[in-house]
């Protein structure tokens, strides 16, 4: 008998997206969460509470001793290499890299010394139209601002 690990938790679920059919809105919907919070917590980069795991439990036909592994606190580590290989987070990455010296600057202006949350935040994405019919990925990112302090 092998040892669950979150590993495998999150590969039973992704399996079990497929095999169903199911949207992350959808999966979203079942949780009391948005598309993103539910496929972050779904890849296992968050913890949930008892009645989340007892739904995503049910909803992905994982064997009851997962319910406890989804209620640990996660071990944070990125899924890709670093840096990353994959095309699409790839272009986050390169984005990243050439952007945020322009986006830290007019940060700076609006807020002051300080950096944006990593742990206090929240992701959304977006399918718009823009004025010539084209599909664009629409990503927001927002997270409290954290002041540095004089010590």
């Amino acid at each position: 008998m092998s040892k669950l690990t979150k590993d495998c938790i999150r590969e039973m679920i992704l399996d079990a997206k497929a095999t169903k059919g199911m949207t992350w809105e959808q999966i979203g919907a079942k949780l009391g969460r948005s598309a993103t919070g539910a496929a972050g917590i779904c890849y296992g980069y968050g913890k949930v509470e008892a009645a989340e795991a007892d739904t995503m439990i049910s909803l992905f036909g994982l064997p009851a001793e997962a319910k406890r592994l989804l209620m640990e606190a996660p071990h944070r580590v990125p899924l890709q290499p670093w840096p990353p290989t994959d095309p699409f987070v790839y272009r986050f990455y390169e984005a990243v890299m050439l952007y945020s010296p322009a986006w830290k600057d007019v940060s700076h202006e609006l807020f002051g010394d300080g950096i944006i949350s990593a742990i206090d935040c929240f992701f959304d994405v977006e399918k718009v139209i823009d004025e010539e019919g084209v599909a664009r990925a629409k990503f927001t990112f927002q997270g409290k601002w954290l002041k540095y302090t004089k010590f």
